[in-house]
């Protein structure tokens, strides 16, 4: 049986970030991709026009009827919208048997913020706790653990302050910083770096997400955290790299692209 991988996410019906972006990379990878779906977007590659979050209890049905037939090997959470639908998330998250990647989806890629104020102080004090990795991008790093990032030195510094915070393991995304796109992971002990050259394109949505998946889908293989986050960083690059020119605005990244 292949590995089993979950995403607890939100919809986009462009296909590029969210759930559609998730399972297309859990495929790439080899893995069995499974949905429970928080939110459902208005969106294309130019604008998020609306939101609308489901009721908490109904993500919970969707989650119980997953886990009790055919439970994954690894989850990922992405887009969550509320303070409660993350409360429940992280109630439910204290009983997985399996890793949890926690991707702090806090504003689209437009620019529309996904989760207000009290959901991300939700997801710093309730679901940081039970995740295994969590992928923050600068900004979403800077709202989390209160340090201002400007350089490498500073992604080190929050990603210590998560770490402090309950996260098993802290990927702070380096994509919003000059130069290359250097990323840092740390799990408590070791320090590791992964960078790429920085390429110039608009069409980078849904590159959080698709990076997550990827990451989790090591994790559902039963990769270690550092060896899924470096096959996964190969291939966000290279997604990004072979983009398909989707859109009139920040288009898809290439889900197709060649997993090592």
């Amino acid at each position: 049986m292949p590995p089993i991988a979950l995403s607890i996410a939100g919809s986009d019906p462009s296909g590029g970030a969210g759930i559609q972006a998730d399972l297309k990379t859990f495929h790439q990878f080899g893995v069995y991709g499974q949905a429970v779906i928080t939110l459902l977007t208005v969106q294309n590659t130019v604008r998020v026009s609306r939101i609308e979050v489901m009721e908490p209890a109904f993500v919970m049905e969707q989650l119980s009827a997953v886990l009790e037939d055919i439970p994954p090997t690894a989850a990922k959470t992405g887009a969550l919208g509320s303070a409660a639908m993350v409360e429940a998330v992280a109630r439910a998250a204290t009983n997985f048997a399996f890793p949890l990647v926690v991707d702090p989806v806090m504003v689209s890629k437009h620019g529309l913020s996904l989760l207000p104020g009290e959901a991300a102080a939700a997801i710093r004090d309730l679901l940081l706790p039970r995740a295994a990795l969590i992928t923050p991008n600068v900004p979403e790093a800077e709202a989390l653990s209160g340090v201002k990032i400007a350089t490498a030195a500073d992604s080190r510094r929050a990603a210590e302050r998560l770490l402090s915070m309950g996260a098993r393991a802290v990927l702070v995304k380096g994509g919003h910083l000059e130069g290359d796109a250097i990323d840092v992971l740390f799990d408590g002990s070791t320090w590791r770096e992964f960078p790429a050259p920085r390429l110039q394109t608009p069409h980078t949505h849904g590159t959080g997400c698709t990076y997550s998946a990827a990451i989790t889908a090591g994790l559902a293989e039963g990769r270690p955290v550092a060896e899924a986050v470096r096959r996964a960083k190969l291939f966000i690059h290279k997604a990004i790299q072979t983009n398909p020119g989707f859109g009139h605005g920040s288009g898809p990244v290439n889900h197709h692209a060649a997993v090592e």
